[in-house]
């Protein structure tokens, strides 16, 4: 007998320099297409100036704050070394990182209440693509 899995390659689009893409719905599709009930469901973006991370879902703020704050912390123009002009995207891609992994429980992903993934763009805008792998 072999392990119900199912992977797929999305795509999002971004819309600004830095941006957050709720991606949640899009995952959970693949989920449930999956027929997996219980298992991973891991999330993984091939990209090195974008990353994945999971938050709160209810108030946008908290978007707009991670975007502010990774600003802050790793500004665009701080005479870095990366002859390609993007060194900052690559280093919050570093942070956020690009990957997570989420447990499937009776076929939908076991995300907390207030959770959701987000598509993490820090070079943009462009269309980018994700992969969403389910095991069973």
């Amino acid at each position: 007998m072999s392990t119900p899995a199912k992977t797929d390659t999305l795509t999002v689009r971004s819309r600004e320099h830095d941006d957050v893409i709720d991606v949640t719905d899009q995952v959970a599709q693949v989920v449930s297409e999956s027929g997996v009930t219980t298992g991973l469901c891991h999330v993984y973006v091939p990209h090195t100036t974008a990353g994945v991370f999971i938050n709160e879902n209810a108030d946008p703020d908290v978007k707009a704050d991670v975007v502010a704050r990774l600003e802050a912390l790793v500004p665009w123009d701080n005479h870095y070394r990366h002859a390609e002009g993007n060194a900052a995207a690559h280093i919050k891609s570093t942070l956020i990182g690009t990957s997570q992994t989420i447990p499937v429980r009776n076929g939908r992903l076991a995300l907390g209440r207030w959770q959701a993934i987000y598509f993490a763009e820090f070079d943009g805008p462009r269309e980018r693509h994700f992969q969403v792998t389910v095991l069973g």
